[in-house]
């Protein structure tokens, strides 16, 4: 009699453990999300603790703001334990959606994952670039595909987030909001920050995808040293291209109803171009890119104190 481990089907054990690993992702991203709220607060400006004395790595004294842990911290707070998951619920719809769609579009297009990846040692420099562009391709129709289906619950996330800041209750459910954005903004508005959240996804995946290919192929021989060395090109890259991050968080809320979206808060943006200048003009690019050890290189004293404890109200370059 034949064992159940005979009658098993490779493929799909393969789909199994893919939704295994993909359930993991879903479980940490769900258990970190206060730290996420709190960087997308961080991201569109929002501060409301005010920085104390502190000094520099080199003893020089600066201003310090929160780290993303007081951050999280003053959230809950505010508006405790269940506070601090708002935002999470679209969020998780979206990355599902992401997940089934954008596999099913690259399998559409013929870019189905190679069956027996073989060892870099075994495989001619035709063959190397060969499973490269294979994979190049189908990772950026993946990329491509998974922010455009999951942005609209993106930018749901991001502005029921963003209510913390003025205490609205426009976007309370998924079906909530998409009714307020359709109304308010259109079928444009769930697209917002989709530019600059594209360019960032794709340059990362391209600029780190060709930079581990060639580094690989001429000077790391050994497993390990190559996943670290795909470890650091991708941080590196990263950092370089964060300030798009912060532009796209911003364009997601920039044009809706809600406090954060609106002067003096923001101003009102025509463009993520017109948000980029604007925010390189006040240095303020990076935000939200350390979470640990804040300066408030651009943090300007606050002008006015409600029961939630003091408010800044950044001074907007694009009004001067």
């Amino acid at each position: 009699m034949p064992s159940l481990v005979e009658n098993e089907d490779p493929q799909q054990n393969k789909e199994v453990a893919e939704w295994m690993r993909f359930g993991m992702r879903l479980g940490v991203s769900a258990a970190l999300h206060p730290l996420e709220y709190s960087k997308v607060l961080i991201q569109l400006g929002y501060e409301p603790i005010a920085a104390v004395p502190g000094r520099s790595i080199l003893g020089r004294p600066i201003m310090v703001l929160p780290n993303i842990f007081q951050y999280a911290g003053h959230i809950r707070k505010i508006d405790g334990f269940y506070g601090c998951y708002r935002g999470l619920t679209p969020k998780l719809v979206g990355s599902i959606c992401s997940m089934v769609l954008s596999e099913k579009i690259a399998d559409r297009l013929g870019l189905k994952p190679l069956e027996e990846p073989k060892d870099d040692v075994n495989l001619s420099d035709e063959e190397l670039y060969f499973q490269f562009k294979h994979n190049l391709k189908r990772d950026i129709v993946l990329s491509v595909s998974g922010i455009i289906v999951s942005h609209p619950f993106h930018v749901i996330s991001v502005r029921m987030m963003a209510q913390f800041i003025g205490r609205e209750t426009l976007y309370k459910s998924i079906l909530g909001s998409i009714a307020e954005i359709y109304k308010s903004e259109g079928i444009m508005g769930f697209f917002s920050g989709l530019v600059p959240k594209l360019l960032c996804d794709v340059a990362c995946l391209v600029l780190t995808s060709s930079t581990v290919f060639m580094i690989n192929k001429y000077a790391v021989k050994d497993k390990l040293g190559r996943q670290y060395t795909a470890g650091f090109t991708q941080f590196a890259f990263s950092s370089i291209l964060y300030p798009l991050n912060v532009v796209s968080t911003c364009m997601a809320v920039t044009g809706s109803r809600l406090m954060a979206g609106q002067p003096p808060i923001m101003p009102q943006y025509s463009g993520w171009l017109d948000c980029f200048n604007d925010l390189q003009a006040r240095n303020e690019l990076k935000r939200g890119s350390s979470l640990f050890w804040r300066s408030a290189g651009g943090f300007v004293k606050p002008t006015f104190r409600d029961n939630r404890g003091y408010v800044p109200m950044p001074t907007l370059a694009k009004y001067q």
